[in-house]
């Protein structure tokens, strides 16, 4: 089991072989696969934020971007945008192949786009009727409710549900 410590002093954010977000204490210490979450995303982004363990275990609090030392808060800037950035799906638009990968073709409310789905895996139910779809580059795709998809893009959800 993963040692659970909270990170005081410097520390640095890398990426893995695995492209997973990586802390690694002024030890060598590295908790891999943390995520940067900030405390207040609309009201105060610019505030308060934290990295958590892969169990939601705060490690290290910053503060404010201020207090950041530049490398660090560009890795966290990708991180968050990429955290925050999560397209509604609206249809699914191909017949997605049931090999994997699977290559998917949908609507959002942000405008068509494709990417690449791994396996079945990579949908989680958030609960009954909300589903949100990771792909191959860990973008998230939020589906809030999949009783008010068509007909077409529930038999598609279906296959990999």
């Amino acid at each position: 089991m993963e040692d659970h410590r909270p990170v005081v002093g410097n520390f640095k954010l890398e990426r893995d072989e695995h492209d997973r977000l990586v802390l690694v204490d002024e030890t060598g210490f590295r908790y891999v696969g943390v995520e940067a979450v900030r405390a207040f995303p609309i009201s105060d982004p610019q505030h308060a934020i934290s990295i958590c363990d892969v169990r939601g275990r705060e490690l290290a609090y910053l503060p404010a971007w201020d207090t950041i030392p530049s490398g660090i808060r560009e890795t966290l800037e990708t991180e968050l945008s990429q955290r925050e950035f999560v397209p509604i799906i609206r249809r699914i638009l191909n017949h997605p192949h049931d090999a994997e990968p699977a290559e998917w073709k949908v609507e959002t409310d942000r405008g068509v786009t494709v990417f690449q789905l791994e396996s079945g895996n990579d949908l989680h139910r958030r609960d009954p009727n909300q589903v949100m779809v990771v792909d191959s580059h860990g973008i998230r795709y939020l589906i809030p409710d999949i009783t008010k998809l068509d007909a077409h893009s529930r038999r598609m959800l279906d296959r990999f549900l």
